[in-house]
């Protein structure tokens, strides 16, 4: 099967892939590091964010799979894995949000200058994703700094509030 996407889009998408799969390596780190301070649903958060980022590099797999196109997976850098405090790891999550949000725009644009209407049109669902992502990840900043260091189990009890709201509804 030739591809059908040009080699720019594909070595791009193949770019994002490791964008996506250090996003979950740094929201695994960042859990690790809630669940040794003893905060267990900051913890769950970031795992659940981890395991929705590993679904996107899979999403771009896929879509390059199906155009006829082998991924290059590249070298994945270490994550950050020590933090001063839990507002410098979410702050962390949101500045990556922010570079895979930007890295996506690219790739659109990308793919617009290309003719790339199939990348075009696979990379709306990952636009309306990143929205989401941000927007989520900036609030809950919000709430662990206006809690502060001695209000994290503030945190913890809206998040398992907020759990349990999307289980039941």
């Amino acid at each position: 099967m030739s591809s059908l996407i040009p080699r720019k889009v594909a070595a791009a998408i193949s770019r994002q892939i490791g964008l996506e799969f250090f996003a979950s390596m740094q929201y695994e780190a960042i859990a690790g590091w809630f669940k040794l301070e003893g905060l267990p649903r900051l913890s769950a958060h970031f795992v659940q964010q981890a395991a929705e980022e590993r679904d996107h590099a899979h999403r771009f797999m896929k879509f390059l799979l199906d155009t006829g196109t082998l991924p290059e997976l590249p070298a994945i850098p270490a994550p950050q894995i020590q933090f001063q405090s839990a507002v410098e790891a979410v702050d962390v999550a949101l500045d990556h949000e922010l570079k895979v949000t930007d890295a996506i725009k690219a790739l659109f644009d990308l793919a617009d200058k290309e003719g790339d209407r199939f990348t075009q049109n696979s990379l709306q669902w990952f636009i309306q994703e990143q929205l989401e992502e941000v927007s989520s990840t900036e609030e809950l900043l919000q709430i662990v700094k206006r809690a502060g260091d001695g209000g994290l189990l503030i945190v913890e009890h809206f998040l398992a509030n907020r759990a349990g709201a999307k289980a039941g509804g």
